[in-house]
């Protein structure tokens, strides 16, 4: 049975980018845009890994990982945040961090390795 991605991002482009490249590397995709219903998502697509921009319209990723990480039914799903404008390396340690931290641009090769990782 393949992994389960959640993406969300609100570009469009990127997530069907990634929703192509995802699906191609053997992994189920769900592309939402909009983070207000992500709870809801997680609970019907019950994803392995969600992938996550940091800067959503009128939302933060940051805040929705940390609110992913503070739930104890989603306290142990993997999360990766990509952006282009945050550098959250240094944060990775601190409660409610992201698994992981991607910065945009990224290369396609170096993310499918950090995905694979959160699975090894």
């Amino acid at each position: 049975m393949s992994k389960k991605i959640l993406i969300l991002d609100d570009d469009s482009d990127i997530l069907e980018i990634l929703t192509i490249v995802l699906s191609e590397a053997g992994y189920e995709v769900k592309a939402i845009e909009n983070g207000e219903a992500v709870f809801e998502d997680i609970a019907n697509f019950r994803p392995d890994l969600i992938l996550m921009d940091v800067m959503l319209a009128g939302m933060d990723g940051r805040i929705i990982c940390r609110n992913i990480k503070g739930d104890p039914s989603t306290a142990n799903l993997p999360v990766i945040l990509i952006s282009g404008t945050h550098d959250l390396a240094q944060s990775l340690h601190l409660p409610g961090a992201p698994n992981d931290f991607i910065s945009k641009p990224f290369d396609i090769h170096n993310l499918l390795i950090r995905i694979a990782g959160q699975f090894a």
